[in-house]
């Protein structure tokens, strides 16, 4: 999928920038000049995900050295449907997490919504695609509730979203009672975590990511061609896609062995990848292609500037929890999918867990700064540990101090890196 910039085209002053300015950002020039900006920008604080890629990287090789059984094909699969949860989670939370806020009840979210959604498929025999879409609907409703108290009421969102936290821990025990828990009898539920597509669909997945990086890139070329911006040269959209083609590959060609045992076949890409990367990119491009998606950042870095710069920062506050709300579902649907049940402590625990990914991965926790994907790479950083320590068979206790670790070490270098980068740590 395409990662390039946020798009361009001049629709407010916050949105433009000089020629100048781009060419000293890098938006110009050969590739060497593009390393040397980069080189440039990471020398004076913005790292992005660097730090989190280092940290895969350093963490598989140390398991992977430690553990036998972490590099095999079994393992690479289950690794992703395990991450895949938490990289839906931290998504959601990147919309709030951009503006300097916190949305703590994104976890019982959709624990509640899922909870929801099984009793009216197994007690009430309701159609499951009815049954998810008020599901949904029910993830929009409450990220309206958080938005009015947040953005029109004024009330911080740490506070609001703290008694939802509480309170939808009191619903879902009302709704399925102490002690209680439903099986997922829906098949498409199911299969979305613990089945694979045909092998060939892998590789026709690869050729459309490719495709639509393509047309995205040089849509996005034209576009700034037309605002008059200067483009980056034509060779970065080549290595892109050569990056693209070499990694995707060699994940789709891994994937693509049987790793069942005896006589049966368990081969290809599990079902939530596609799902997966298609809400990141539809994410990734309202974010960085979109006036919304300007305006969160805009926000996020100086609300007072956005709103004298015309900027309707009540509506992009509430909008951004609606968004978080609604993708928190899709999480909770993950979930599921993956255990197999619900009970009522769904997504009590995982909130947390869906900040640090997006911290990990390089979202600032002061606002104005990060993408959906540096998310999606701290979530995959999370779910190494947990999948490390587990074929490690040490105790679960270690997880929780390695990953708690993890996350300070990653806050501290977004503190350091911002202070680094002329910003402030107060936000205003």
């Amino acid at each position: 999928m395409s990662n390039s910039g946020p798009d361009t085209t001049p629709t407010a002053a916050l949105a433009t920038k000089s020629t100048a300015e781009l060419i000293g950002s890098g938006q110009e020039g050969t590739v060497v000049d593009q390393a040397k900006a980069y080189l440039q920008r990471v020398r004076h604080g913005d790292m992005g995900a660097l730090p989190a890629i280092g940290g895969f990287v350093v963490l598989s090789l140390l398991f992977g050295f430690l553990s036998p059984f972490f590099f095999t094909e079994r393992n690479f699969a289950n690794l992703l449907t395990q991450a895949a949860t938490l990289v839906m989670l931290g998504m959601a939370l990147v919309f709030v997490i951009l503006l300097g806020e916190i949305d703590l009840s994104a976890g019982v979210t959709s624990g509640l919504t899922m909870v929801i959604f099984i009793v009216l498929v197994n007690v009430n025999g309701l159609n499951w695609m009815v049954a998810l879409l008020i599901a949904l609907l029910t993830g929009v409703a409450i990220g309206s509730f958080i938005g009015f108290f947040v953005a029109r009421v004024g009330i911080p969102s740490f506070v609001v979203t703290l008694g939802l936290f509480l309170a939808f821990q009191g619903l879902e025990l009302i709704i399925i009672g102490s002690g209680g828990l439903y099986r997922v009898q829906t098949p498409e539920i199911l299969a979305i975590m613990n089945s694979n597509m045909p092998v060939w669909a892998g590789w026709a997945m690869l050729a459309v990511i490719l495709a639509v990086s393509l047309a995205t890139s040089f849509w996005d070329r034209s576009r700034r061609t037309r605002a008059g911006v200067p483009n980056r040269t034509i060779a970065l959209v080549w290595i892109k896609l050569a990056v693209i083609a070499v990694v995707g590959g060699v994940v789709i060609a891994i994937l693509s062995q049987n790793r069942g045992t005896g006589f049966r076949v368990v081969a290809g890409v599990p079902i939530v990848v596609p799902f997966t990367l298609a809400i990141l990119w539809m994410g990734t491009f309202v974010l960085d292609r979109t006036r919304f998606g300007r305006y969160i950042y805009a926000v996020g870095g100086n609300a007072e500037a956005a709103r004298r710069a015309g900027v309707k920062v009540v509506l992009i506050r509430w909008t951004a929890f609606i968004v978080c709300s609604t993708l928190a579902v899709v999480s909770g649907l993950f979930s599921i999918s993956k255990v197999g049940s619900v009970d009522a402590a769904a997504g009590r625990d995982i909130v947390l867990s869906g900040v640090a990914a997006a911290v990990v991965g390089g979202v600032s926790l002061f606002g104005g700064r990060g993408r959906l994907l540096h998310a999606a790479i701290g979530a995959l950083v999370i779910a190494v540990i947990t999948n490390g320590l587990g074929l490690l068979n040490l105790p679960a206790g270690v997880n929780f101090v390695v990953t708690g670790s993890v996350l300070i070490l990653a806050a501290t270098i977004d503190a350091v890196s911002r202070v680094r980068s002329g910003g402030s740590l107060t936000r205003t």
